[in-house]
């Protein structure tokens, strides 16, 4: 607001840019101000917890800073270690919140300053219990988006540079639940009982090339009409304009992330044997 940045000097010095003569809370300073203090906050803690657990922290370039936790046990079964990722938040109210994007947009440029992304999550859980109670007991919903994700992670082994991190950036876990999400609501939700799950599998992934190929996969809460009424939703997200989430890339990407989805569908069982054996493991990343 006018006058806002002189009252507030040093905090808009510190964690705003200016864009088109107006001043905007910049996610990439917040993310910066962010790492800063975790880095002096796990000096501080790591001592108190060196007799339970070793906690150290990594970042790499385009990706939020994580959070390692090894528990330190004689039990072989609890030698398991945790990543967590740290986002800086704002609560927007209505459980939404505004979350710091990292450096990079999707095609690998420099995200605008002053964009932040949008955490729906509470609506998820409401609409994925709405589904719980419509759709059947042993419904395989969960099971497609597992599967499917499993897929895609098996097949970017194979891939190279750039279109590896291509297939990543476009096949996104938020993309394909906003896929499946769109699908489930085109009914009928008795047909994804567990014992349809090839054909309601085999429809997600044509579902999804279908949308690669024509360049539109709306988001799921923005400016959706038809989400049920059961599931509740803050006002803002209801009157929000509609988003296209794969506007960000160009043609010939999609067309390419779509023939090597129907590939990769195809040649599922051979690339479940291929990439499952032990030389593909990934190690875990020394933080």
């Amino acid at each position: 607001r006018d006058g806002w940045t002189r009252r507030c000097r040093p905090f808009a010095e510190g964690f705003c840019v200016e864009l088109q003569g107006r001043s905007h809370l910049s996610s990439g300073l917040v993310l910066r101000w962010f790492q800063g203090h975790l880095q002096r906050c796990l000096g501080a803690v790591r001592y108190r917890l060196q007799e339970r657990c070793r906690v150290s922290l990594s970042a790499c370039p385009g990706h939020p800073p994580t959070l390692h936790i090894l528990p330190c046990s004689d039990y072989v079964c609890c030698h398991i270690s945790m990543a967590v990722r740290l986002i800086p938040a704002i609560p927007l109210g209505d459980a939404l919140y505004l979350t710091a994007l990292p450096p990079e947009g999707p095609l690998g440029s420099p995200a605008p300053e002053a964009l932040w992304g949008l955490n729906a999550s509470r609506q998820e859980q409401r609409l994925l219990g709405w589904l719980k109670e419509q759709a059947p007991a042993a419904s395989c919903h969960l099971k497609c988006l597992q599967i499917l994700k499993g897929l895609r992670d098996l097949r970017r082994l194979g891939l190279e540079e750039p279109f590896c991190s291509q297939w990543g950036r476009v096949l996104s876990s938020y993309v394909l639940k906003t896929a499946l999400f769109s699908l489930l609501l085109q009914g009928p939700l008795e047909a994804w009982d567990e014992r349809f799950l090839v054909e309601r599998l085999e429809d997600l992934v044509l579902y999804l090339r279908d949308c690669l190929r024509r360049q539109v996969l709306m988001d799921f809460f923005l400016g959706n009409a038809s989400i049920p009424e059961a599931v509740a939703l803050p006002r803002f997200l209801k009157e929000a304009a509609p988003v296209n989430l794969l506007s960000a890339f160009d043609g010939p990407t999609l067309d390419l992330v779509a023939f090597q989805l129907i590939s990769t569908w195809i040649q599922a069982p051979h690339i479940i044997r291929m990439y499952s054996s032990p030389r593909y493991w990934r190690p875990v990343p020394t933080p």
